[in-house]
C-alpha cells in the first residue's frame, strides 16, 4: 500500500472508528485521551462532522455520539448486490485453484439459499443451481451460518424449522453440539452427506457482529484418478478466498464473543 497521507481525512476516520467502538457516548476530553490527540486539534474536526450529520451532540452531556448517517450510506446499494461483485473474481480464482466447483449462500428465513456459483475447469464437476434454496440444518454451509447467529437469531430459526421440532431431545443435543463445534473451529466438514465420495467444506464470509454473513463452499469430488478430495489444502484456499471477499466489501472479520 502507498503512504498516502491525508491528515485531515485520518483524523475524521479516528474519530468515527472511535465512536463506532464505543458503548457510550464521549466527550471531547475522552476523545482527545482515546486518541492521543489535543482538544482543540479535534474541535474543528468533530464540529465539521456534526454539521454533516455524521455524529450527534448529546444535549444534557455534551459527548458525541454516531448517528446512522453511515448506515444510511452503507444501504444506498443491496449488500446481495455488493456481496456477489465482491465474491465473482475471487471464486473464480478459487475454482482454478482447487480445481473444485464453489458457490456462495446466505440463509433466507429457516432455510438455505445459493446467491452465486463458479464451476471447476475440470471436465468432471459438481454444480448447485443458483437461486436454489435448501434445509439449512442438512448443509454444511447451513449448519455454518447458523452456529454464528446470536443466541436469539439461532433461536427463532430452529422455532421455525420444521426438521428442528420434529427432532426428538437426543437429535437436538447432537445437533447444537455440532453447531457449537462448528463455531469453535470456524468451518464447518461434511463426508457423503449427499452424494458418496464428496467431501464438503463452508468457511464463513463477512462479519457476524453487523449480521452481514455468508457460507463459502467447495464439495470435493473424489476422482479415481487423483488423490483424496479436500482436506487442509483446500480449506486454507476457502479461508483465504473468504477474506479476500470480506477485504473487498470493506469489512474486518469478526465474530460474537
Amino acid at each position: 500500500m502507498k503512504d498516502f497521507k491525508v491528515p485531515a481525512l485520518e483524523k475524521g476516520l479516528e474519530i468515527l472508528e472511535t465512536l463506532s467502538a464505543s458503548m457510550a457516548p464521549m466527550s471531547l476530553a475522552e476523545l482527545s485521551r482515546a486518541l492521543g490527540r489535543s482538544s482543540s486539534e479535534l474541535f474543528r474536526m468533530i464540529g465539521f462532522l456534526e454539521e454533516r450529520g455524521y455524529v450527534a451532540k448529546e444535549p444534557h452531556s455534551g459527548s458525541y455520539r454516531l448517528t446512522l448517517k453511515l448506515y444510511e450510506l452503507a444501504h444506498t446499494h443491496s449488500p446481495v448486490e455488493n456481496l456477489i461483485r465482491a465474491a465473482a473474481i475471487p471464486m473464480r480464482e478459487l475454482a482454478v485453484a482447487v480445481g473444485e466447483s464453489c458457490h456462495l449462500s446466505v440463509l433466507r428465513k429457516s432455510g438455505l439459499l445459493v446467491l452465486l456459483q463458479e464451476d471447476s475447469p475440470l471436465k468432471y464437476r459438481l454444480s448447485v443451481e443458483v437461486g436454489g434454496t435448501f434445509d439449512a440444518l442438512n448443509t454444511v454451509s447451513g449448519r455454518l451460518l447458523v452456529a454464528h447467529l446470536s443466541p436469539e437469531e439461532q433461536s427463532w430459526l430452529l422455532r421455525q424449522h420444521e426438521g428442528y421440532l420434529a427432532m426428538n431431545e437426543r437429535e437436538r443435543e447432537e445437533l447444537h453440539e455440532k453447531l457449537a463445534a462448528i463455531r469453535e473451529t470456524g468451518y464447518s466438514h461434511a463426508e457423503g452427506e449427499f452424494h458418496l465420495g464428496v467431501s464438503d467444506y463452508a468457511v464463513l464470509v463477512g462479519n457476524e457482529r453487523i449480521g452481514l454473513m455468508a457460507a463459502l463452499a467447495v464439495p470435493c469430488l473424489q476422482l479415481a484418478n487423483r488423490q483424496a478430495a479436500g482436506g487442509p489444502a483446500v480449506l486454507e484456499q476457502l479461508r483465504l478466498c473468504a477474506a479476500r471477499i470480506t477485504e473487498s466489501l470493506g469489512l474486518t472479520t469478526q465474530t460474537r464473543r
